[in-house]
């Protein structure tokens, strides 16, 4: 059969009739004859010290097998956040010129942070599936605008339009394990079974990417694949069936000191940090265990036994995916890359937490609550997080965590295995490499040329540098000279074995308690770069024990000058260190600006970015509803999970509203009437009655009212509400409370049995007036 190009000449002969014409085909797209498969395990928050095969006491046997069977890097480096290093990941380009320099829900209106990955940016899923491979993306995703994240798209940075073919996952930054927001290709999908049922995500995802696989190779055997494998683990919720938690009882009751010593001397022993290092010093912020009481030891050890369930249970699932492609064979030709996307989180606080989102809206955790949970850490009903000891732990031999730009941010596992392709096993590799790396490399192992143009749009150079060479030869000198970190202000760059870092506000600031995401002005920032740069010759120094800056001023000025150099090359520009406040920064709509929104019952959930911005202001939720013969119950609104938000819904014949406050607080309202039979209008309205303080972790506290038919049949005060986010995960959703429940007055969805004609939300401040209660009030005033 002849074949050509498309795009080519016609090679065959067309006549005036069959006999006297020759066909020949356009070539199908075909990859080279022995190409491998690329799979890329992407896993969240999981610091140097963490994984078995870096001298974790957590079991996880099939990665540890990787790393035995193939290399182990330990000197690779992210960006300290998710979305940012997933960029790096998936493009070779370095996260400020993908516009990523915080995660996407962070996004500001600059070139280098807008959250808009430039289409001259290519993902590697566009230029493999240009080569002739299926192209698979599961799990987290984390990379699209989250104002673009809802049905409305566009969907052109959704997985689909960034060059996967198939994509099963969470778009979002984290997400309930156990009611997971799912979608499948770009449509949002529900979990096939319930948590009593067994449901767990990691489980559901790892079934989609064998059957991905399994669906193509069973018409295409010889056609390659790239998967790209992003679990929810270690990123809060730490979700883990109660077995796997019980396999670690008392393993962690030494606490994290003798954690880090233990772990430290095993990455010693294992080769994998260098003889001569040092242990980093005990972080200032981190409670000395002995320190602590009974009871707090009792839960923070309960905290990380559920951590390391998870972590093994999830290297369990990759067990399950490798054992697959041994059996059909492909198992010595798939290049496995294995990271985490940062460090360890301290998202936990000091006293670890059954809510993550408490975090994220500055709002202090509380012990006693904690505690009164510890028999469900792990299951559905929290979503929780350990205590940063155990980030400070997990980060083993290194300082800090996730977020700030020293080693224990940014230096992350990494492991390669690729039977086919490399012929050293079990060998550590000493490289500097950084996660922009991951690309080129892949493409040059391929014999692939990185492409001037992809569906006409004509590429940016890839920035970073392939380490192939140094697959067989351990000795092989680093291509990767030079490295920026920005992360929210905090800075720090490499330079040929050395380290200059900022950390932001500052050492000092931090020891002091100052609150994560405190802005300063310019002219702090120039004080900052003044004196507050700390240098560190890693090289002999492997976890930044020494500041050697008092000693070396030219050093460390020409360190600083480079890393402005750098900034000016990728767009780093402005530094900005508001942390968390970044959340409630206004960002442009599909839709433009509005005041009103209305929801249709039976549709998706709204992600909470393209949905209404209730938080602060006044507003009002009426619901058009029908109620027939013998009544209705469930959901008429509703906004959040067990994390936080809001659900207006009927139950027991009345009209209530519940308020959740990131799980420390509930606050409820009932009709003082029952609902009656027949069409009525539904409303609950907001009054903001004074300003948040956000820093506290307090949204503007209020006046809450519930109406029936324009009559009020309820009220009551809000002390406070939540200021920042309701949950990376929420949503709001008309006529049912999908995912975990807002509240445990009912199970979810509670889809509401009755008919709703529109929910409409309205922020515009307008209000039902109340000739009553504005009686009483000028009566009061005589």
């Amino acid at each position: 059969m002849k074949e050509y190009r498309p795009g080519a000449a016609f090679p065959g002969v067309v006549g005036r009739t069959f006999d006297q014409s020759s066909p020949a085909w356009p070539m199908p797209n075909r990859a080279k004859e022995g190409a491998p498969n690329v799979l890329f395990i992407v896993q969240d928050d999981t610091g140097f010290g963490q994984m078995g095969c870096y001298g974790s006491p957590i079991n996880t046997p099939n990665i540890d097998m990787l790393a035995k069977e193939g290399l182990l890097f330990n000197n690779m480096h992210t960006t300290a956040l998710c979305s940012p290093t997933r960029s790096c990941i998936i493009t070779g380009r370095n996260h400020h010129s993908n516009a990523m320099s915080c995660i996407t829900e962070g996004s500001t209106g600059y070139p280098g942070g807008n959250g808009y990955i430039p289409f001259e940016n290519g993902f590697l899923s566009e230029i493999l599936r240009d080569n002739g491979y299926n192209t698979y993306a599961l799990g987290k995703w984390h990379l699209t605008p989250a104002e673009q994240n809802s049905a409305a798209g566009p969907y052109d940075r959704w997985p689909l339009g960034r060059g996967f073919e198939r994509y099963y996952g969470f778009l979002g930054g984290d997400t309930h394990q156990y009611y997971p927001e799912l979608y499948y290709d770009n449509h949002q999908v529900e979990p096939e079974k319930t948590p009593e049922e067994g449901y767990h995500l990691t489980e559901d995802i790892t079934d989609k990417a064998i059957g991905f696989i399994a669906d193509a190779k069973q018409i295409a055997p010889n056609k390659p694949f790239f998967m790209y494998f992003c679990p929810g683990a270690g990123h809060a919720p730490h979700h883990v069936p109660k077995e796997w938690a019980d396999k670690y009882k008392g393993k962690f009751d030494e606490g994290w000191d003798v954690y880090r010593e233990k772990v430290f001397a095993k990455q010693k022993e294992l080769g994998i940090v260098p003889k001569d290092a040092e242990l980093s010093r005990h972080d200032p912020d981190v409670q000395e265990w002995g320190s602590l009481s009974a009871d707090e030891k009792k839960l923070y050890a309960r905290m990380m036994e559920v951590f390391a369930g998870f972590l093994e249970h999830t290297d369990y699932h990759y067990g399950r995916l490798f054992q697959f492609l041994k059996d059909i064979g492909e198992w010595d030709n798939t290049l496995i890359m294995f990271i985490s996307d940062n460090g360890a989180s301290s998202e936990g606080g000091p006293t670890g937490s059954v809510n993550e989102n408490k975090f994220f809206n500055n709002v202090p955790d509380d012990l006693k609550q904690n505690l009164a949970a510890i028999d469900d850490i792990g299951g559905p009903k929290y979503f929780n997080h350990y205590a940063w000891g155990w980030t400070f732990a997990g980060n083993t031999p290194f300082r800090r965590w996730k977020r700030e730009t020293y080693r224990g941010g940014i230096s992350d596992p990494f492991v390669v295995h690729w039977p086919k392709g490399i012929k050293s096993k079990g060998e550590v590799r000493t490289q500097y490499a950084h996660a922009i790396d991951m690309v080129p490399t892949v493409l040059e192992a391929l014999g692939i040329e990185p492409p001037a143009t992809i569906k006409g749009v004509t590429q940016s150079p890839i920035e970073g540098k392939s380490f192939t060479h140094a697959f067989n030869d351990k000795s092989a000198v680093s291509n990767h000279q030079v490295q920026y970190f920005e992360m929210m202000g905090h800075r720090s760059i490499y330079w040929n074995g050395w380290r200059a870092v900022c950390p932001w506000p500052g050492t000092s600031f931090i020891e002091a308690g100052m609150p994560f995401g405190t802005p300063i002005p310019a002219e702090k920032l120039t004080e900052l770069d003044a004196n507050n740069w700390e240098l560190y010759h890693i090289d002999k120094d492997f976890a930044e024990n020494h500041n050697i800056a008092a000693d070396n001023k030219p050093k460390l000025i020409e360190m600083i000058a480079q890393w402005y150099v750098e900034a000016g090359k990728y767009n780093v520009l402005p530094v900005d260190g508001r942390g968390t406040l970044r959340f409630a920064e206004e960002r442009p709509q599909i839709s433009g600006p509005r005041q009103s929104y209305t929801y249709y019952q039976g549709t998706q959930v709204v992600p909470g970015n393209a949905s209404a911005n209730v938080l602060n202001r006044t507003h009002s939720i009426t619901v058009d509803a029908e109620i027939p013969k013998g009544g209705a119950e469930g959901v008429l609104f509703s906004m959040g999970g067990v994390d936080g938000g809001f659900s207006l819904y009927i139950k027991e014949g009345k009209l209530k509203y519940v308020y959740n406050y990131v799980a420390a607080e509930f606050f409820y309202l009932e009709s003082s009437e029952a609902v009656t039979e027949g069409r009525h209008s539904f409303r609950f309205e907001f009054e903001a009655t004074g300003k948040p303080d956000m820093a506290n972790g307090k949204g503007s506290p209020g006046k809450a009212q519930l109406y029936i038919d324009k009559k009020l049949v309820a009220e009551t005060d809000l002390p406070y509400t939540i200021p920042l986010s309701l949950g990376l995960g929420a949503g709001a959703s008309c006529g049912s409370d999908p995912g975990s429940p807002t509240c445990d007055d009912y199970d979810p969805p509670f889809a509401f049995t009755g008919k709703i004609y529109s929910a409409t939300v309205d922020v515009s401040g307008e209000l039902i007036e109340d000739h009553v209660a504005k009686a009483k009030q000028i009566l009061a005033r005589q």
